[in-house]
């Protein structure tokens, strides 16, 4: 796949965990429906931070001329879902929701702040 085609299969991914993850920091924990979509949401999180680390960074910084700074939110994903993930299936409330607010707020509000800064495409849609 291209840089083009990563891009549209990360956005494809990490808008609907946008929407996702703001409905359940909203909504009421421990019910079905939030163990529903927190599944999907997990799911997308993996999926979106494997997408990344194929896109290699385009601005600033880069190591073996691919990773960026940006990249360290995928390893922070990739770390953080799984343990988020296993701390609720050990009935460890506190951890989870600690780390499924890190994720989305580090993950989505912060990186995707990082999108919208001049030279990346989503600067360019909304203000090039």
């Amino acid at each position: 796949m291209d840089y083009l085609q990563l891009m549209y299969l990360h956005l494809a991914t990490v808008v609907p965990s946008f929407f996702i993850g703001t409905v359940l920091l909203l909504i009421k924990k421990g019910t079905q429906i939030h163990k529903i979509f927190g599944r999907i949401y997990m799911i997308l999180m993996l999926f979106t931070a494997i997408i990344t680390l194929f896109m290699p960074a385009t601005i600033g910084f880069t190591v073996f001329n691919h990773f960026g700074w940006i990249h360290i939110f995928s390893f922070v994903v990739l770390y953080t879902v799984p343990t988020a993930y296993f701390a609720i299936k050990k009935g460890d409330v506190k951890s989870h929701k600690r780390k499924m607010i890190l994720l989305y707020f580090g993950a989505l509000i912060i990186a995707g702040a990082f999108t919208f800064s001049p030279g990346r495409y989503l600067y360019g849609v909304f203000f090039g």
